[in-house]
């Protein structure tokens, strides 16, 4: 089949199962299965009722994705994460605010977030990190009722158009690998 005039590829014979169009350069990244996720209707992770901070503990590592257990904290994987390797250091009781930790809990708090910082910067060199708290709703955390430190990795060019036109975050490692990979390199106490 032929197409007609110019602007069509006139005398260019075509497949008849090629889809129409010219191309314009563009790579394109389809991932579908990230819909559900976008209209909120992703069953494919399971998630327990109640909070996850807490049920996680409860669970075994490689399931709830904690790469290391302290006495008052844990460092657990982000299920959604920005970026592979972004980490989340959890208190083990519920608190939503910073004045709520104990003493201790403030310093393993921040003594593991120094560990995943110095351990993702071994494995993965990352250029910089992003490390910090969302207290409170409208800080932008999506689970607010249970105090975590987010650790982001980040290298140079990471933040491009995809999150923001396409609402698709491009990930170059499995959470399960990160896991692995995170846990492993973690310091036995």
């Amino acid at each position: 089949m032929t197409g007609r005039g110019p602007a069509s590829g006139e005398g260019v014979e075509r497949d008849e199962f090629e889809l129409p169009g010219v191309p314009d350069g563009f790579q394109r990244l389809w991932t579908p299965h990230r819909l559900a996720y976008v209209r909120g209707e992703d069953t494919s992770v399971e998630q327990p009722p109640g909070c996850p901070f807490c049920n996680a503990p409860d669970r075994p590592d490689a399931e709830s994705l904690i790469v290391h257990r302290g006495e008052h904290c844990f460092a657990v994987l982000n299920l959604f994460p920005y970026n592979p390797g972004h980490v989340l250091v959890c208190p083990y009781r519920h608190v939503a605010d910073l004045e709520e930790l104990t003493d201790e809990e403030l310093w393993e708090l921040n003594t593991l977030t120094r560990t995943a910082v110095r351990v993702i910067r071994e494995i993965s060199q990352p250029n910089a990190f992003n490390v910090g708290l969302n207290l409170g709703p409208a800080a932008g955390g999506s689970i607010s009722e249970h105090l975590h430190q987010h650790v982001v990795p980040r290298w140079t060019g990471d933040a491009n158009f995809m999150p923001v036109i396409a609402q698709t975050k491009p990930l170059i490692q499995t959470l399960g690998s990160a896991r692995e990979d995170i846990a492993g390199a973690w310091p036995q106490a």
